[in-house]
């Protein structure tokens, strides 16, 4: 059994007001919809096909600013793989997804978005708000298998002080 937890979001929709709430991750996010308990107390379903993004943020207060930083100004430092997805409606947006294909989930792709503030901490895009995932580079290294270094023969290595064995008088 998984550990659940309560976080802020606010979910952007497609020609539709911003939702503020609560998710229980990860029980909230279900094959088709994203579970919401909104401010008022409400629990509701908001399907993905109308949801674009559903921002996880430190608070209420800074609204929604995901919009505002939709790219890396450099190259990310955060290891993963950087890529830009491109909303069906045209607009796009780059993050770092983890570079476990194991941890993507079928419904949606969380990122580490380009926000300078930190106030959008992760980003879950639905599938169904998406028209294109770009890989655009691979940040870190991956593990290497450490290679057997022989050490060199006797007779392959030349001396370096022959002869010097001399005493000084």
């Amino acid at each position: 059994m998984s550990a659940t937890t309560n976080k802020r979001v606010l979910v952007a929709r497609f020609d539709r007001a911003t939702l503020q709430g609560f998710v229980q991750t990860p029980a909230s996010f279900g094959a088709e919809a994203v579970e919401l308990l909104t401010l008022d107390g409400s629990l509701i379903q908001v399907p993905y096909s109308e949801t674009k993004a559903v921002c996880f943020v430190r608070d209420f207060e800074s609204g929604e600013t995901w919009h505002q930083h939709p790219a890396f100004a450099t190259r990310p430092k955060t290891p993963g793989l950087w890529v830009r997805l491109r909303f069906r409606d045209g607009d796009s947006l780059e993050g770092m997804l983890a570079n476990n294909l194991m941890q993507i989930e079928p419904s949606g792709f969380s990122i580490i978005p380009p926000d300078p503030t930190f106030h959008n901490q992760r980003i879950f895009v639905p599938r169904a708000a998406l028209s294109d995932v770009q890989v655009l580079g691979v940040v870190g290294t991956p593990l290497r298998r450490s290679v057997d270094k022989k050490p060199a023969k006797k007779e392959d290595q030349l001396e370096m002080f022959e002869g010097s064995g001399e005493s000084s008088g």
